[in-house]
Parts: C-alpha cells; sequence; structure tokens
C-alpha cells in the first residue's frame, strides 16, 4: 500500500499540468492535406537523439614544415669531413643558430661559413662547432666541416640542429655517419699446404706416433734375445750319434752298445720382465697430450666464433630488446625510433629549476613506427647520473620549452615524426651519463651514451 501511494501522489501533480495546457491551446487552422502530409513526423517510438558532446581526445602532434631545413652527408674523405646544407623556403629571411656536436676525443681541423669550434659551458657533450647565420629567403647554405682526433678505423657520427633566436627550440635536426673509405684488398695467395699450420701439427704428431711405435718394437726385439736350443734325449755313444751302425761282437757291436739312459730335457731360464725406458713414455704421453689439448683449444675456438654477440638479454615481461647507441644513432624500439642529437646543461641554478638543481635540456627526435596512434610518458624518459640515480622528465619545465604545449598529452601520429627539447632537472655537478627513452610500460625501450 505504501508503495501504491507513493506512486499515485507522484503521478498526482502531472494531471492538472497537462489538462489546462491543452484546454488553453488555440485551435490551430486545418493544414492542407499535402502540408500536413510533409509536416506530421512519423512516429518512431524512439526518443531524440542528444545534442552532439565535442570529444576531448587531443589531436595527435605532427612536425609542421618548419622555417629551416638542415641535412647532412658525410664526405668521403680519409679523415671524418661532413657537407651540411641548411635551407630557408620562406619568402622571409631568418636568423638562426648551427651547432654541430662532435664526438669525444675529436676535435675540428677545418670549419667554413664563418663557424667557431668550442666547448659550451655546462654542455655534456665533448666539443661543438657553431655557426650565426642570417638565411635569406629562398636559400640554400652550405658549410663544410674537417674533424681529427676520432678513433681510427671507427665510424663517427656527428648530428647537426639549426634552432631559433632562444638557441633551445629546435627548427630542424639531421645526423650522418662518417665510415673510412674501403681500400682493395690485396690478394693473398694461399700457403703451400706443407706450410700451414694445422697440416704441420698433424704431421708432427704422426710423426712423435710412429717414432715411438718403432721405438718400441725395437726395445722389446732387443730384450727378447734368441731362442733357446732344443734339448732332448741322445740315442746312444758319439758313434751312434755319428751315425756309424754297431759292429757284431765287438765295439760296436751289440755287446758294446750298453743302455740308452734319456737325458732330461733342461728347462729354459725365464728371463726378466724389462719396463720400458722413461724417456719413450714421456715422449708417446706428451704427444697424446699435445694432442688432445690441440683438439680441445679448436673445438671451444668454433664453438665462441658461433655465438651472436649481437643478441640483447630480455626478459618476458619486456617487449622487444633493448638498444644501445651514442648520439646521433637512430635507435628503435617496439613503436618509437629515438634519436638524441644534444644534450646540454645549465651552469648554475636557473630560475624554472628548484633550489640546488639545474636544468639538462636534451633535443630528441621521435618518429611513430606504427600503423596507428602512439602515447608516450614523461615519467618514463629518465636520466641516469654516474652514481647510477636516475630523474624523470620535468614535465612543467618541458611544457615551458616546447611555448607551453604539453607533448606528452597528445599522442603522435601514424608515421610522423616530431622533434622536442626534453628537460630534466638533475642535482650535483656532474651531468648525466646516459639517456632512457621508451614508449610504453613494457617496452625495453633504447639506451643512449652521452660523452
Amino acid at each position: 500500500m505504501l508503495v501504491n501511494c507513493l506512486g499515485i501522489m507522484a503521478a498526482v501533480p502531472a494531471l492538472p499540468a497537462t489538462a489546462p495546457r491543452a484546454a488553453a491551446a488555440p485551435p490551430q487552422p486545418a493544414a492542407p492535406p499535402a502540408a500536413a502530409a510533409r509536416a506530421t513526423p512519423i512516429p518512431t517510438g524512439m526518443p531524440a537523439a542528444p545534442p552532439a558532446v565535442p570529444t576531448t581526445k587531443p589531436a595527435p602532434i605532427q612536425l609542421t614544415t618548419p622555417p629551416v631545413t638542415v641535412a647532412v652527408a658525410a664526405a668521403g674523405t680519409p679523415a671524418p669531413g661532413y657537407r651540411i646544407q641548411v635551407r630557408n623556403a620562406g619568402p622571409t629571411p631568418v636568423e638562426t643558430t648551427v651547432r654541430q656536436e662532435l664526438p669525444t676525443g675529436a676535435r675540428a681541423t677545418a670549419v667554413t661559413g664563418g663557424g667557431r669550434a668550442n666547448r659550451p659551458i655546462g654542455s655534456a657533450t665533448a666539443s661543438e662547432v657553431t655557426w650565426r647565420l642570417r638565411l635569406p629567403a629562398r636559400s640554400t647554405t652550405t658549410l663544410n666541416t674537417a674533424l681529427t682526433g676520432a678513433a681510427q678505423g671507427r665510424p663517427v657520427t656527428a648530428p647537426t640542429c639549426a634552432y631559433g633566436t632562444d638557441g633551445t627550440r629546435p627548427y630542424d635536426c639531421a645526423t650522418a655517419t662518417w665510415t673510412a673509405p674501403t681500400v682493395p684488398a690485396a690478394k693473398v695467395t694461399a700457403a703451400p699446404a706443407w706450410r700451414r699450420p694445422p697440416v704441420l701439427l698433424a704431421a708432427l704428431a704422426a710423426l712423435l706416433v710412429v717414432t715411438g711405435g718403432v721405438l718400441w718394437w725395437a726395445w722389446r726385439r732387443r730384450r727378447s734375445g734368441p731362442a733357446p736350443a732344443a734339448t732332448g734325449t741322445t740315442p746312444g755313444p758319439n758313434r751312434l750319434a755319428a751315425g756309424v751302425p754297431p759292429v757284431a761282437g765287438g765295439v760296436g757291436g751289440p755287446a758294446d752298445r750298453g743302455t740308452v739312459y734319456p737325458r732330461p730335457a733342461m728347462p729354459a731360464t725365464a728371463g726378466r720382465r724389462r719396463r720400458p725406458p722413461v724417456w719413450l713414455v714421456a715422449g708417446v704421453a706428451a704427444a697424446v697430450l699435445a694432442g688432445v689439448v690441440g683438439a680441445a683449444a679448436w673445438t671451444a675456438t668454433q664453438r665462441v666464433a658461433a655465438m651472436d654477440t649481437t643478441k640483447q638479454p630480455t626478459s618476458g615481461a619486456w617487449v622487444g630488446n633493448s638498444v644501445t647507441g651514442p648520439l646521433g644513432v637512430p635507435l628503435r624500439e617496439s613503436a618509437f625510433e629515438f634519436t638524441v642529437y644534444r644534450l646540454t646543461c645549465g651552469a648554475g641554478t636557473q630560475p624554472a629549476a628548484p633550489a640546488g638543481g639545474r636544468q639538462c635540456l636534451a633535443t630528441v627526435g621521435v618518429r611513430n613506427l606504427t600503423p596507428g596512434e602512439q602515447t608516450w610518458h614523461g615519467q618514463l624518459q629518465r636520466a641516469y647520473l654516474p652514481g647510477g640515480n636516475w630523474v624523470a622528465t620535468d614535465e612543467s619545465a618541458t611544457r615551458v620549452a616546447n611555448l607551453g604545449r604539453d607533448v606528452f598529452a597528445q599522442p603522435v601520429a601514424a608515421g610522423s615524426r616530431v622533434l622536442l627539447p626534453l628537460v630534466f632537472t638533475v642535482h650535483g655537478a656532474d651531468p648525466p651519463k646516459q639517456l632512457e627513452l621508451r614508449s610504453g610500460v613494457f617496452s625495453a625501450g633504447v639506451r643512449v651514451d652521452v660523452p
């Protein structure tokens, strides 16, 4: 009863409101049949659709065409060299600062276009070459550098970026790796079979075995001596042994024959068993040991040569393998391709940095290699200090460096590439030694060594 009463009380106020409204409504003139047919809606029994609600998903970030573009190519010279092309495709002149990072131990020997080689204050890299250019409208400027002091025979990578007037926001970056020109190898004739080490070792082992066998056989033959003469019974006196027939009635006759007694055979004296000499045993043992050691060394060498040292260990919790490389080298992980072009730290405490800390700015290129949009997070991007501690991206400072844009709130469009400055706030005087970048929580990520 209580439920029924509540239902009636809820329905009663609605009844009078509809009746007067229907009674007070003035009569409408009858519409023409055709107009009435057009104006009368068809009852569907479904409620009207709600108004469209604007989506709150942020649009993916894409790298627009910058006013200044950079292209770097390695020169085919015996020493590391690069050709840098800086292009202004806009209708107005542009002022820019071009910076080329040099690897550890390298120094510039030739710089064109008014550039200067120096070591920036607070920079985590070894040195750099800097140009301050004013590019005319729709023009291309070519710069050249030559380096020395790099490791002989190793590839040398020197990334280059063009920055705006503030020196922190990059217009464009490019990289190139110089490799030593290939020299045709001299034709080497194969050594004769008798001069090859494996053949010589096999022949020496065979010679030792044959020599040991011959010496062993000669020693056994010399120790055994001649065979003892066989002894047995004698048929009679000497004349019988000489073959003289017996003579009847006389000497040598039947009366003189006597009795023939058998002579017992003398047993042969058993010779003492001799042992082989020590030098023979030592020589054979040395030959066998050398063969065993040689076979073991050859087997171990073949197994080590068959090992694949390029594989990186990974666990089931990570997606892909972790990749490590230097500045300027594109490193690929599960979804992104990261390229760190530059890392520099402030000389002291900046106003935006907390007390006792300083900001390190990394210029990072991110390319989405997947067919869909990808979102990444600032807390997964880390800078490792020499002591083993690490700090994540300072998202507020990174937003300031990107002119107020939150780069982690927007996904990266499929197949696109973005160039962003990331800021890390560190404590202490030592700059980071390594950067760790990844697209997702379960991605193995990449590690970039900072000289």
